[in-house]
């Protein structure tokens, strides 16, 4: 028999890959919705940090790797090059989210923003060491700057659309005990 916590689990990782699934199609769909010559948020990017911070239990690590591994495939990416930095990004996360479940929103966006400044430094110097040729320096800026102005908004409907919030001390024994 499966405990109510193994289903809850499953049902949110299935929630969370038909999203990314979700965010992949409209992404490569031929439509152009942004303003043109500027790169969009990292919106799966931040879903994911989002849910990592709040349910750390609703997405195991292998979810994570598995979509964002079709990530780097679909989007002609080196593959698993940007999986590893999420799936490490991702864990640090998680490893740190009961410090940051007591801290305000700032404090959560500042640890988000130094780990995605980190992400990008070690993606950008790993491609230029190995010679592959990468998008320019200022549109990877904007596209880093883009996706930390989207978290708040991204934590903000994840909070009211999905209802992923914060675990309150109760429901982190709660969870500790169902794993």
């Amino acid at each position: 028999m499966v405990r109510g916590g193994t289903a809850e689990r499953w049902v949110w990782g299935a929630a969370y890959f038909g999203l990314s699934a979700v965010l992949l199609l409209l992404h490569i769909l031929p439509m152009d919705i942004g303003p043109k010559g500027y790169p969009g948020p990292d919106l799966l990017l931040c879903i994911t940090f989002v849910w990592v911070l709040r349910r750390p239990h609703y997405l195991p690590p292998l979810l994570i790797a598995a979509a964002f591994l079709l990530t780097d495939i679909l989007y002609m990416r080196p593959p698993g090059l940007w999986t590893a930095l999420v799936v490490i990004a991702t864990e640090m996360l998680r490893s740190r989210e009961a410090t940051l479940r007591e801290l305000p929103i700032g404090a959560e966006m500042g640890t988000v923003a130094a780990i995605l400044v980190a992400m990008q430094a070690v993606e950008w110097l790993v491609l230029l060491i190995f010679g592959v040729p990468q998008a320019r320096f200022g549109m990877m800026l904007l596209q880093l700057i883009a996706t930390l102005l989207a978290y708040p908004v991204v934590a903000a409907v994840a909070r009211v659309v999905f209802r992923v919030h914060r675990l309150n001390p109760a429901e982190f024994g709660a969870t500790r005990r169902a794993r």
